[in-house]
């Protein structure tokens, strides 16, 4: 059965003029974990349409900063945040930071990143991990010691394989299916925090 697109989390977030119905998942992650706070340097991955971005936007005020990006255009606009359409694999963070005014580390690193899904669930889960570990490989370079990480994963039978990698480089590792997930998705989220700072097994630069 098709799923109602047009749910309560859908008006909820036409109501309150979010980008997407999505802002409610982090909004849940942060109430429970509390990773978001004022003046805090956020990184969005996987940042279109933007509700995770306006999210964040709102907790960490006038005094912090949000970078968004995506393979997608954001058209949203936000006084503390920019948004860069660009591919992740392919393009040189560094040199986006320094053209908007970022300089590392950041606070939060937080992905959304999803695959664009074909239907075949062991490719879907498999190009999921993949982005998984391109947000953790990303979030290794850009983090703050004791910096939070947030990502996104379709349930495969790589979960524990991804935990275990998390729990290698964070203090505490959580994971959480927010109420406003669909039914029928598979996602979950992955909540890291108390980032250990360098690789695992390596000293912090």
């Amino acid at each position: 059965m098709a799923y109602n697109q047009k749910d309560y989390f859908f008006k909820k977030a036409k109501k309150e003029n979010y980008a997407a119905r999505s802002i409610f998942k982090l909004q849940e992650i942060d109430d429970r974990f509390h990773i978001i706070k004022p003046g805090y340097k956020i990184l969005d991955l996987g940042a279109a349409p933007g509700s995770w971005s306006q999210y964040a936007s709102q907790k960490v005020g006038a005094q912090g900063r949000v970078l968004g990006l995506d393979l997608q255009q954001i058209t949203i606009a936000l006084p503390n945040a920019v948004f860069v359409q660009a591919d992740m694999r392919d393009t040189n963070l560094e040199n986006i930071m320094k053209q908007h005014g970022f300089v590392p580390p950041f606070d939060v690193v937080l992905s959304d990143m999803a695959p664009k899904t074909t239907g075949i669930r062991i490719t879907d889960q498999a190009r999921s991990m993949e982005l998984c570990e391109l947000a953790l490989a990303t979030a290794e370079r850009f983090l703050r010691p004791r910096g939070s990480f947030v990502a996104k994963l379709f349930h495969s039978e790589e979960f524990e394989v991804y935990r275990d990698m998390l729990r290698e480089r964070f203090g505490r590792v959580e994971v959480l299916r927010p109420k406003s997930t669909r039914k029928e998705s598979k996602e979950i989220f992955f909540i890291a925090m108390q980032f250990k700072g360098g690789k695992a097994g390596a000293p912090p630069a």
